[in-house]
């Protein structure tokens, strides 16, 4: 008996680990832009904009860090990896400090210099230096001192004439003294001075505005902000190099000092000779930026600004290695789709005033299980500034995207295959600009129920275009529903159950049309005339129950029934009212919405432009969850979009400094109960989430007893997912042990039944 019980136990805790995985949140970041690096005698770690990786020399195992694991999703501006702590040290441009121990992988978060009674641009951290179990942490204010053993932080120091605050860009010890390269000329100052927060006691070696200090065995080197190195001889800094650009970084370590600049990087012995000089187009090419350079062992890694990492042997001549993790382009994904098993995604944009200036050179990523696949902008036919793409439904394989100046990039089995513009299609280029001036503006895009694409083309007269399967265009004039035609811009477009086009627009509201009945109607301002709170709509979405939801710049607002587009002369959409401490409010109230979508469960995930994500029941009366940056791995509060892998339930969140997605919430209903499981499975003590039902059919209904028999929940799915908040019908915490999950559709004709283990 002992024996079965334990291989029960067994069981449930491999189907514990499945739920907990299906449950988490994933990040899906950028690092090609290195902001820093730092070594340790076996491993490179660097500092992408908001998200760490590392490379171990001797397994060759890269390890990723991002605000899944608890980092800051502000941006980083210094990194330093500790051997004798056996901790990182990540620094940011807000003043925050991370430690990350080496051990366990924990994260503890420091704020003391973001809570310092400063100005908030001065706050950036800019350079760590050790010395004697203390890191001098240079800031653009001054110098704090840090304990590694104790974790806390220790005296401040001012330096400037007078006590005054100036940026200090690096720090260096040398001879018992530590010197500081600041904007205001190199500052020294004995390091066992016990009275060092006298600005007094710094004394001004060299005058003039620097960028790097460092020591380098025998020798002190420094660099100015034009780009000229320069010796220490004991009482002064003297020049001996100029170098092609300002530097970047400058560091040593193995006996050699690195110094970087955009495109070079001179690496000296501790002879002062220039042993080897790498340009950009020895790396890859030109095109490349250098930002800061080390070495572990015989291994050079140069940290570079948009195309991360790069290794090469140090001695002789030798081709460069890219060892950057996979991921996005760039963190700043403007727009994306999502299919059952691949995700596209796009980062050129336009502003809030749907500029697309100045125009962008991304190119467009595809990711899948296989994992990223970047198509660089050299493959795209030159096509700017795109905003958005669609999977087509009928063919994962093929994808559309909407430049928003170049017209409509098609892409067959990951390669891009034709750019529909002036040119060559429906597609039409402003002219209000003169006639030589080409921009084709594409932004949203749909598919109808028979495969046809749907997009709109911003700034005129026929605004509305459709690309047919027979690889046909037609297009549809704007000019009787919209006022200002050279001046509409068009947000997304969705498509409902009656074949209605529904548009958001710039200037007036949401535009609707149907083909059949070749009818236009208009949601705006005003009472009478749609009752939405600002004539600047980006986000429509039509729900399970054909209500359509209508996020503007100024608030929310629903149409009670797409069906109305066929009965109503005047089309009015109306807030939704939440009683919250017991005063009646309108739901996201004067909120900058960004993107709404719906999952199996009718559930709205709605995005803001600086509050996060809201995920509201599927009448709006309830907020099950408000994801910010404090309470989630949401990297900003900036949310560009939001997709939902309808088969997963996944929901990818995009914003303007990384994606990442949410796990197990809610899925499309499925056409049996052969598929039905539960997590996470057992529920352990201090699980405080939600137990979830997946796999199921649309309305089935769901009971839940103890073993006993008695019932303690009783619920019918809206979707594929349903959960149980562990408690009886909301009275009590249920008390441990097995509880039986009965599921039946909704005629009775199928039933599956479940268990779930409940530890406390």
């Amino acid at each position: 008996m002992k024996k079965r019980f334990l291989c029960v136990l067994f069981l449930l805790l491999m189907q514990l680990s499945f739920g907990q995985n299906t449950l988490s949140w994933q990040g899906y970041f950028s690092f090609n832009e290195i902001k820093d690096i730092s070594e340790s005698p076996t491993t490179v770690f660097a500092a992408s904009e908001n998200a760490l990786f590392s490379k171990n020399s001797t397994t060759n195992i890269i390890k990723t860090t991002t605000t899944v694991d608890g980092l800051s999703g502000q941006t980083i501006s210094a990194l330093y990896y500790s051997e004798s702590a056996k901790k990182t040290l990540v620094g940011y441009e807000n003043g925050l400090l991370i430690l990350v121990n080496e051990a366990d992988g924990g994260i503890v978060k420091k704020v003391d210099i973001i809570n310092k009674q400063l100005p908030s641009n001065l706050k950036k951290i800019n350079h760590f230096m050790e010395h004697n179990g203390l890191v001098y942490i240079s800031c653009d204010f001054g110098i704090v001192q840090f304990n590694l053993k104790t974790a806390q932080f220790g005296d401040t120091y001012f330096i400037g004439d007078n006590g005054a605050q100036i940026s200090i860009k690096q720090t260096a010890f040398f001879n018992g003294s530590i010197f500081a390269a600041t904007s205001s000329g190199i500052r020294k100052a004995e390091i066992t001075n016990p009275n060092l927060i006298d600005f007094s006691q710094w004394s001004t070696v060299n005058m003039g505005d620097w960028s790097g200090v460092e020591a380098f065995d025998t020798e002190l080197v420094a660099v100015n902000a034009a780009g000229y190195l320069h010796r220490y001889n004991s009482n002064t800094f003297v020049g001996f190099f100029q170098l092609s650009q300002p530097a970047t970084d400058i560091r040593s370590k193995n006996h050699n000092l690195f110094i970087t600049t955009p495109n070079t990087v001179y690496v000296y012995n501790n002879q002062m000779v220039l042993n080897r000089q790498i340009s950009n187009t020895q790396v890859l090419n030109d095109k490349l930026s250098f930002t800061c350079t080390t070495a572990v062992g015989d291994v050079i890694n140069i940290g570079t600004k948009a195309n991360g990492l790069f290794s090469s042997t140090l001695s002789g001549v030798s081709v460069f290695e890219n060892n950057t993790p996979s991921g996005p382009v760039r963190n700043n994904i403007f727009s994306m789709d999502v299919a059952t098993s691949v995700l596209w995604t796009v980062y050129g944009d336009y502003n809030l005033s749907y500029d697309p200036y100045p125009l962008d050179s991304y190119g467009v990523s595809r990711y899948n299980a296989s994992g990223w696949l970047n198509i660089p902008y050299e493959s795209v036919f030159d096509a700017k500034s795109m905003t958005r793409v669609i999977v087509n439904p009928n063919n994962e394989k093929q994808a559309y995207v909407s430049s928003f100046f170049s017209g409509l990039l098609k892409i067959d089995n990951d390669v891009p295959t034709t750019l529909y513009n002036e040119k060559n299609s429906g597609l039409e280029t402003l002219t209000f600009l003169g006639p030589n001036y080409i921009d084709v503006r594409i932004n949203g895009n749909a598919f109808d129920k028979s495969g046809n694409l749907w997009i709109t083309n911003s700034l005129v007269k026929n605004g509305l275009k459709v690309l047919k399967t027979d690889g046909q265009w037609q297009s549809y004039s704007m000019s009787s529903i919209i006022t200002d035609i050279n001046g509409t811009s068009y947000g997304n477009i969705v498509i409902d159950k009656n074949g209605t086009k529904w548009m958001g627009t710039n200037r007036e509201g949401v535009v609707a049309f149907n083909e059949k009945t070749n009818t236009f109607k208009k949601i705006t301002t005003g009472e009478d005339s749609g009752n939405l709170p600002a004539a600047d709509v980006r986000a429509v979405a039509v729900d399970t129950k054909g209500q359509l939801w209508i996020g503007t710049t100024k608030g929310l607002r629903v149409l009670s029934s797409v069906s109305n587009f066929q009965s109503d002369s005047q089309l009015k959409a109306n807030a939704i009212i939440i009683i919250d401490d017991n005063l009646a409010q309108e739901l996201l109230y004067e909120q900058f919405v960004t993107a709404i979508v719906v999952d199996g469960a009718n559930n709205k995930w709605i995005g803001t432009l600086d509050s996060g994500v809201f995920m509201v029941s599927p009448n709006g009366q309830e907020t099950k969850y408000h994801f910010t940056v404090n309470n989630s791995p949401l990297p900003s509060n900036t949310i560009n979009d939001i997709k939902i892998n309808s088969t997963t339930g996944e929901v990818f969140i995009a914003t303007d400094k990384g994606m990442v997605s949410f796990k197990g919430i809610a899925t499309g209903a499925n056409e049996n109960l052969n598929n039905v499981f539960v997590y996470p499975n057992p529920v352990r003590p201090g699980y405080s989430g939600t137990v979830k039902v997946a796999g199921l059919i649309d309305k089935a209904n769901i009971k839940i007893t103890d073993i006993e028999g008695n019932l303690v929940y009783e619920t019918t799915s809206e979707g594929g997912t349903i959960e149980w908040d562990t408690t009886a019908f909301g009275r009590y915490k249920v008390a441990s042990g097995v509880y039986m999950v009965f599921i039946s559709a909704q005629d009775g004709e199928e039933t599956k039944v479940k268990k779930v283990m409940i530890i406390r």
